[in-house]
């Protein structure tokens, strides 16, 4: 399966800035082979918004995306306390 990423540039920086992870790193989450699709029913008004929940170097990392054509595109990254939670229940 090939995928395309994209972010807003201003976004990224905005959550390097917060959370201390960039969206480039975010990518990694979507190659775990144990990651998590879930889907943001709180957020999904206007299209589609899900949650990718995977293991990269530094943890568990939750990434916030949508698919726009046929990119992925992200919108926000990072090592959430619940998002830890559901994977670790996910492999027992």
């Amino acid at each position: 399966m090939c995928m395309t990423f994209e972010w807003d540039e201003n976004k990224n920086s905005e959550n390097i800035q917060k959370h201390k992870v960039s969206f480039e790193k975010a990518q990694d989450t979507f190659f775990d082979v144990n990651r998590m699709i879930l889907e943001d029913v709180n957020h999904s008004v206007s299209e589609k918004r899900y949650f990718c929940i995977g293991k990269i170097d530094k943890g568990i990392l939750t990434v916030r995306f949508t698919i726009r054509g046929q990119n992925i595109r992200i919108f926000g990254a990072g090592y959430w306390r619940q998002g830890k939670k559901l994977y670790e229940e996910h492999l027992q």
